[in-house]
């Protein structure tokens, strides 16, 4: 089995056993000075790459290739074509060229681009990636790349998210230079996103409105059991989910990637998948390339895989936690504190930029979870809050601590844990807990950012991560570059002490469920930015716009066109969600509880017409206890109706945002208490949507 799966493995892969087999050793090298260095690729190299990725396309049976590339739509896009190009005498030939290869035009009118293109302006060209790996799928050779507008700005998650690794790799570089570390040539940074999602039957899905249109329950009593008996966290497989978990390993493996863990999630249906890290674009790729493997193969075993960030109240959401860390060309972790973190320069000087970093911008990694679905998980005590911080755990405090005090930090003896059992082997204790109500907690080697939104792209927080960090290495060098030789170590020591003492109010090790830190985080500053409306704007300030501009990420026309973007889509999907809550009340819910009342009515006058003495008072009091609530409801629904119609009047973007928040999704939410709570008498066979005892647990 294990020889199988090491020949299964990265089997529809491009990847750098195929390029070494298949390319001329010259070729081959050029392209690997591209991939590892950024290096310009010439067009007889990318000619030569393109024959070669053919040649080993077509042997395993693919007719067509595709750009794959990822607009800000937040889904993934191809356009297929084939390989055949017509002789003139009747017959064909398999045809690919590096101009192929290295360009696409895809129609950019019809993509999101928040004013930069118009509609009538239709050319956009997609860039192939070279340091992310072609791979196969569904017969069709898919190339990893960029998009971008005919006039060159970045129509994607990609361009701005390669763009933000050079420049962190630019400022990393320079920085380990002045401290002594010559060798280093370039940095990446590295990722591994856990991904947590839903899995229900089909049928359920396609009889409910709510979770088609939106993803999402919009109405719902909840069931009797929910996640209280904390059975399902880590609980056996049940054999249907069993079996898809075992065929998406297999898929996702034969792509190349490299899925690690699966497990029940904590609430009923819901489970997680995670990969080994990779270097973050691929990792990006990978993570789109696995939501979308999700999907398809959840359908093959009658299931519909659910990525929204909260499809069931009551009962946990999912989130995506994105492990974040930084490793040299020479194989050093820029995160790994190694034996002793307290003597440990470069550690210790990475540690305070990625601490500064976290500090200053705090509202754009807010602002890079932001989105209507990850509204509803953030700070409600199962995902971090909205304030964004740092865990650090006791050692890595107590390393600053004593740094900020000039004191002597002394590393304690590793704990061996003892279970008591005498069987069971002793092992070493880690050095710090873990925290899982903080945003951003060190990990060990890492920081792991678990805010994110189980549908989101993971690009968008790697761009602000990456592009913040390299902006507080930048600042480092311009202090460092000048220090005398001798004078190095003490002036590194106090800009470390410096950067601790100003900006250690982010650094925060305690439950952040609580109202404690709300106020505590208050007092120190912090931003409590809890809606996607409230957050928006930051990108916006002068600061943020200067981050990303100066360091060549977006420019200013990018920044203003993903505001806008990003304003649209919250408002689109807070319109959708209203919209199908007010179909679902007209057509669906509310004939169904007039038909029940109607029904019950009848009995209790059959009742009187058969015996004047029978009793009726129980039947009485549900009907009048559904037809005050039915009333309430009723009313809401207007409410609602009138509101949406006032929202879509608004007569800019933000202010229509603002008013989808409050009161649109405010209505919705005294709609759904009406709803749930006449739900509770209606049986189920009357109601016209399984509820939530029929999906949570019945698979």
């Amino acid at each position: 089995m294990e020889e199988k799966v090491t020949e299964l493995y990265g089997s529809l892969v491009f990847g750098d056993k195929v390029m070494r087999d298949k390319l001329p050793k010259d070729v081959y090298k050029a392209l690997r000075k591209t991939i590892v260095k950024g290096t310009h690729l010439e067009l007889d190299v990318a000619n030569a790459v393109a024959i070669a990725m053919k040649e080993w396309a077509v042997e395993n049976g693919v007719t067509h290739f595709t750009h794959w590339f990822q607009p800000l739509t937040g889904f993934t896009a191809e356009k297929h074509d084939s390989f055949i190009s017509p002789t003139g005498d009747g017959e064909i030939i398999m045809e690919f060229s590096g101009k192929e290869l290295i360009k696409g035009e895809p129609d950019a009118s019809s993509f999101p681009s928040g004013g930069i293109r118009a509609t009538f302006e239709a050319r956009g060209y997609t860039a192939w990636d070279p340091s992310s790996p072609a791979f196969i799928k569904d017969k069709t050779l898919y190339i990893p790349t960029a998009f971008c507008s005919y006039t060159g700005e970045a129509l994607d998650k990609k361009t701005p998210l390669l763009r933000s690794m050079d420049a962190l790799s630019r400022e990393a570089v320079k920085l380990l230079h002045i401290i002594g570390n010559k060798d280093v040539e370039s940095v990446i940074t590295t990722v591994g996103p856990e991904q947590e999602y839903f899995l229900i039957d089909k049928e359920d899905y396609k009889k409910r409105r709510d979770l088609m249109f939106t993803g999402r329950t919009l109405i719902g009593a909840p069931a009797p059991k929910g996640q209280e008996m904390e059975d399902h966290y880590f609980g056996a497989l049940r054999p249907r989910v069993s079996a898809f978990m075992h065929e998406l390993d297999t898929e996702l493996w034969k792509v190349g990637i490299p899925a690690k863990t699966k497990h029940n999630e904590v609430a009923p249906c819901q489970h997680e998948l995670a990969p080994v890290f990779d270097t973050t674009n691929v990792a990006v790729d990978h993570n789109q390339l696995t939501m979308e493997l999700m999907k398809k193969i959840a359908e093959k075993h009658n299931f519909v895989c659910l990525l929204h960030e909260k499809p069931f109240a009551g009962i946990n959401g999912s989130g995506k936690h994105n492990n974040w860390s930084m490793s040299t060309n020479t194989g050093v972790n820029l995160l790994d504190p190694g034996k002793t973190p307290g003597e440990s320069t470069q550690f210790l000087l990475v540690l305070a930029a990625v601490i500064k970093a976290v500090d200053e911008y705090a509202d754009m990694l807010r602002l890079s979870v932001a989105s209507a679905g990850n509204d509803h998980r953030l700070g409600a005590n199962e995902a971090p809050p909205a304030i964004i911080s740092i865990f650090l755990g006791d050692e890595l405090t107590a390393v600053i601590d004593a740094i900020e005090k000039d004191s002597f930090f002394k590393k304690g003896e590793s704990v061996l844990m003892e279970t008591g059992a005498a069987v069971i082997p002793h092992f070493a204790r880690d050095t710090t807990d873990r925290n899982r109500t903080s945003p951003f907690a060190f990990t060990g080697n890492k920081f792991e950012f678990r805010s994110l939104g189980s549908s989101a792209s993971v690009a968008t927080p790697n761009i602000v991560l990456n592009t913040a960090v390299a902006d507080a290495m930048a600042q480092f060098t311009k202090q460092l570059e000048a220090v005398p030789a001798e004078q190095l170590e003490d002036a590194i020591h106090q800009l470390i002490k410096a950067t601790i003492i100003k900006h250690k109010r982010v650094i925060f090790n305690g439950n952040g469920y609580t109202d404690a830190w709300v106020e505590e985080a208050e007092k120190r500053g912090l931003y409590n930015l809890k809606s996607t409306p409230e957050v928006l704007p930051r990108l916006l300030d002068q600061k943020n716009v200067e981050l990303f501009t100066k360091h060549g990420i977006y420019t200013e026309k990018e920044i203003k066109s993903r505001y806008e973007i990003l304003l649209e889509n919250y408002t689109k999907t807070i319109h959708i969600e209203a919209c199908t809550l007010r179909e679902m009340m007209y057509h669906d819910f509310m004939p169904a509880v007039n038909k029940f009342m109607d029904d019950l009515s009848q009995q209790i006058i059959r009742k009187k017409t058969v015996c004047e003495s029978l009793p009726v008072g129980a039947q009485q009091k549900m009907l009048a206890t559904i037809s005050e609530k039915y009333e309430l409801l009723c009313e809401a629904v207007s409410v609602l109706e009138a509101n949406i119609e006032k929202a879509e009047a608004c007569e800019d973007e933000l202010s229509k945002a603002k008013f989808y928040h409050d009161p649109v999704f405010t209505d919705m939410l005294k709609i759904r208490e009406y709803a749930d709570f006449i739900e509770k008498y209606i049986p189920d066979e009357d109601l016209p949507y399984p509820t939530y005892s029929k999906i949570l647990f019945y698979v």
